[in-house]
């Protein structure tokens, strides 16, 4: 599955994208975890990742998907969107 991140989150992680293998069916919330365990230190002068995360909302495959609970697809598009102002 690719997970995409966006403006803080793309700072926060440090890249704009990443590629999970999932070896069975995953949640949202479960992602969100190996999210974390994948970058436990933060990027110099950015908040760390999982503080990010706990903020952001999700698309999944471009729909909102606020549930941590929901089952991600292996071949699925996550996108993390941070808090922001603005437009």
């Amino acid at each position: 599955m690719l997970v995409r991140y966006f403006a803080a989150a793309r700072a926060a992680a440090g890249t704009d994208a990443e590629t999970l293998t999932l070896p069975r069916p995953t949640t949202r919330g479960e992602i969100q975890a190996l999210l974390i365990d994948a970058h436990p230190h933060p990027v110099p002068g950015q908040p760390p990742l999982a503080q990010v995360l706990t903020r952001s909302s999700y698309l999944l495959d471009g729909v909102a998907c606020p549930d941590p609970d929901t089952t991600i697809p292996d071949e699925a598009v996550l996108d993390v969107l941070p808090p922001f102002s603005g437009g």
